[in-house]
């Protein structure tokens, strides 16, 4: 007797990539108050100095929850979705065993992209005061609109780049990446003490200050500089 599917196999989301071909995505990491302006936004204390950084903050979003079409549609359950503008950072290589150091973490990146973390906030606090884990706020269908790959070879140095969002032309949300708590490097090494890092994943490195409320036909551009680009616009809910 043959092994076989018993229903149909759900298709691998794939991001486009500049210059040709996709991306199949097998996992996404996100990483919570990687910026201190956005941490202290969000009530949590921000470190002072490296030394004082403690462990990041994780959490996990499914893979189809990408959105690659332009439009994510305003979700059920929540009357506060809110944008979170994140530098995503592409793993073309599976990971050796074992803890990485900070060379081994970034030859594992394939290249760079621009992403949402759609956010039910109502939902995240509720979770958050009550100790519970955030799966409601931050893993649900279309919460995870991204753009186009760059391979890294291109993007050259991150650090002094300004990562931004406008909605509706109005600036939201606006930080260099030199302001990360973690840096890219940072966060493939304390994640792989934590999981075996795989080609496929993505990791979004989390957002700055300015976080707020999305409306259905709200249009969403990010930017980091002229290098990467991404437009979203909120459709309205799903009936």
């Amino acid at each position: 007797m043959t092994d076989h599917d018993v229903i149909p196999a759900p298709p691998t989301p794939r991001v486009p990539v500049r210059g040709g071909g996709t991306f199949p995505v097998r996992r996404i990491y996100c990483v919570g108050r990687n910026f201190a302006d956005h941490a202290r936004e969000m009530g949590a204390t921000a470190p002072a100095s490296k030394a004082e950084r403690g462990q990041p903050t994780f959490f996990l979003k499914p893979a189809d929850a990408i959105v690659t079409d332009g439009e994510a549609a305003y979700p059920p359950g929540t009357a506060d979705l809110q944008h979170e503008i994140e530098l995503v950072v592409a793993l073309g290589q599976d990971a050796p065993p074992g803890v990485l150091d900070r060379d081994a973490a970034q030859a594992l990146v394939f290249g760079y992209g621009l992403g949402l973390d759609l956010t039910r906030r109502d939902l995240q606090a509720v979770a958050k005061a009550k100790g519970l884990p955030w799966d409601t706020g931050k893993a649900f269908d279309q919460s995870a609109p991204v753009g186009e790959l760059v391979p890294a070879a291109e993007a050259g140095e991150l650090a002094p780049r300004k990562l931004s969002l406008t909605i509706n032309g109005q600036l939201r949300q606006q930080s260099r990446l030199d302001q990360l708590i973690w840096d890219v490097p940072d966060i493939l090494c304390e994640l792989s003490k934590l999981y075996a890092l795989r080609a496929g994943d993505l990791v979004f490195m989390g957002t700055p200050a300015g976080v707020a409320t999305l409306q259905p036909g709200d249009a969403c551009t990010g930017r980091l500089d002229d290098l990467l680009e991404l437009n979203c616009r909120i459709a309205p809910p799903r009936v």
